[in-house]
């Protein structure tokens, strides 16, 4: 029998495929068990305050960066949402006098819309949230060079080659309601994909490219972004690709209970900590990353249950 067809949008592949055993098992767990599922490859956190939750985030930056000399530099891939933890990575870099001249950092995403990257003026502009939230704020003698900071383009063959000869300490990243990292969403069924979506071993093999976005991601994007304006959003955006995701040592996943929901939370932490990797649900393929860590904020991953408002 073939693969179901999704309740979300039935041209394309998501979570809603899979087998309702895998979706009745996640529903069921609670926080604890979410825990027991960390493993050599996975560690799942538990955060109690949000004031914790994105200073560890900022943190992550911090160290990352403290280890770059000028013969061994370091960066991080960082996403827009969560974004909270941006202002706090400024401020803790002026306080501690941290000089970020052999640092450097990758934008996670661009929006892509015209036959190119949207441009820093347009005021869903992700390197221009970066550079607001964060890097315009860090003081002027301690400030990373222009040339170390690296935002994906329409050509991302630039992007690509700076992931060479500079060690990524760690990508950061949230999780949307289609269950992505960056936005590498689940993709169209048609072609090769018609009755089954690429296998984890397909979809590894994606580098940063222009990928059209899932409708579900579409309208969240709206929805956390544009005031619901869904017409407002870009179909199509600029994504690092899992190549350059198992270039990172270490993948580290913050949900603060916003961008995704309590369910969701729950099957991806399934997924990986039992190593069910499949394409319909892309962050599930972190089962094969050897380094992956969850961070939640424990009071929002809420109950699986039927509940009126």
């Amino acid at each position: 029998m073939g693969r179901k067809q999704s309740l979300l949008a039935p041209d394309w592949w998501d979570y809603t495929t899979l087998d309702d055993e895998i979706l009745n098992d996640a529903a069921r767990l609670t926080p604890e068990d979410m825990v027991a599922l960390s493993r050599d490859g996975l560690k799942v956190v538990l955060y109690e305050t949000l004031e914790d939750f994105y200073l560890a985030e900022a943190l992550e930056y911090i160290t990352a960066w403290r280890q770059a000399t000028p013969d061994n530099p370091v960066g991080i891939c960082g996403p827009i949402g969560p974004t909270e933890q941006l202002p706090l990575v400024a401020r803790l870099v002026n306080e501690l006098g941290l000089n970020l001249k052999d640092a450097h950092f990758w934008g996670m995403d661009e929006w892509f819309k015209d036959g190119r990257e949207t441009p820093e003026s347009h005021p869903l502009s992700f390197a221009r949230a970066d550079r607001e939230l964060c890097f315009d704020l860090i003081e002027s003698s301690l400030k990373m060079p222009e040339g170390n900071l690296h935002f994906p383009k329409a050509d991302a063959t630039a992007y690509i080659d700076s992931w060479q000869g500079v060690r990524c300490a760690v990508m950061q990243g949230g999780q949307g309601d289609i269950k992505h990292w960056a936005f590498n969403d689940p993709v169209r069924r048609e072609g090769p994909y018609q009755d089954r979506p690429p296998t984890p071993e397909e979809y590894r093999q994606l580098t940063t490219r222009v990928v059209e976005l899932h409708p579900v991601t579409v309208m969240q994007n709206a929805r956390t972004s544009g005031g619901g304006v869904v017409t407002g959003v870009p179909s199509h955006a600029i994504t690092v690709g899992p190549v350059q995701t198992w270039q990172a040592e270490k993948v580290s996943i913050w949900q603060a209970g916003t961008h995704d929901n309590a369910f969701g939370m729950r099957l991806t932490t399934l997924m990986i900590g039992k190593q069910l990797a499949d394409s319909a649900v892309p962050m599930s393929l972190l089962a094969d990353h050897p380094n992956v860590q969850f961070n939640f904020y424990r009071p929002a991953i809420g109950v699986c249950e039927t509940e009126m408002h």
